[in-house]
């Protein structure tokens, strides 16, 4: 039996976004459709029990609402629903583990300038074992192939490429039909830090033209697999987080990759990935790689 396709609603429009996206990859690839409430406990005046009995309650509503809308988008998609406690984080990272992938709303900036929203999503993705993909509601429809949005963009570290990133992409170009733009950023050396024999006059077109060989490089086994994908590699000067939230404006879905470590303390996305998750309005898709 396939793993299923998870969401996680919570009743806003960002969650709702999300799980009409998920329903869409749910149908794309033949997956059952998992709706996924994370309620919490809340003291009150009443007593447990009556708080609890609330919880449920506003629980199956929110999961009841999404239901409809899934259903109103992809009619054939097979969708069932759970509702667990929290705290969110942890049961969202817990619930992906047997998943193919988890789907989750996000907010991107706040309107307030530098507010960045969406703590949950970020603390899922920075330990989640599985791909995250964030959806935001002004992005809504991305998931269901909208007639306006192409390409599937996919960035590429030609330093340290990953096949799971990379496999990510063409398996979700390949099930769109769409084709994939892969993209590496490049930067100029610093002359104060060139070596004894490197040229450093070297001009800006035979740089690129390097780093497209390099990318060309990395993808030939990939579209030797994928014969069907049609992809466009391109190379661009300056920081990756830019040249990714460019390239993603009117994509289909972005993919990037977050290195999973075992160092202690806080985990973090990297900020490329954390840069994109808060300015690209495209679903968002974050492999974990080692």
């Amino acid at each position: 039996m396939l793993s299923p396709v998870v969401v996680g609603v919570d009743g806003s429009a960002e969650s709702l976004a999300a799980a009409e996206w998920a329903a869409g990859e749910a149908v794309r690839s033949g997956r059952s459709l998992r709706l996924l409430h994370v309620r919490s406990w809340r003291p009150s005046q009443g007593g447990p029990e009556i708080a609890g009995a609330a919880e449920r309650h506003l629980a199956r509503r929110v999961l009841r609402q999404a239901e409809e809308r899934v259903l109103a988008v992809c009619p054939g998609v097979r969708v069932y629903d759970e509702q667990v406690e929290g705290p969110a984080s942890a049961a969202l990272i817990e619930a992906v583990g047997d998943a193919e992938l988890l789907a989750l709303g996000s907010r991107g900036l706040g309107r307030i300038t530098g507010l960045l929203a969406g703590s949950v999503a970020l603390g899922v993705v920075a330990e989640a074992p599985r791909p995250v993909v964030l959806v935001r509601a002004d992005g809504a429809g991305e998931g269901l192939g909208g007639a306006g949005r192409r390409d599937v963009v996919l960035g590429v570290d030609v330093t340290e490429p990953c096949d799971e990133v990379i496999e990510f992409a063409f398996e979700a170009a390949r099930t769109r039909g769409r084709r994939l733009r892969a993209v590496h950023a490049w930067r100029a050396p610093d002359p104060l830090t060139l070596g004894a024999g490197e040229v450093g006059l070297v001009g800006d077109p035979q740089r690129a033209g390097e780093w497209l060989g390099f990318l060309s490089a990395v993808l030939q086994v990939w579209r030797d697999k994928y014969p069907d994908v049609e992809v466009l590699e391109s190379v661009v000067r300056g920081k990756p987080a830019d040249a990714l939230t460019k390239a993603a404006s009117g994509a289909e879905l972005l993919v990037v990759g977050h290195r999973l470590t075992d160092r202690p303390g806080m985990p973090r996305t990297g900020p490329v990935t954390h840069a994109v998750i808060h300015h690209v309005t495209c679903p968002v898709a974050v492999v974990p790689h080692h």
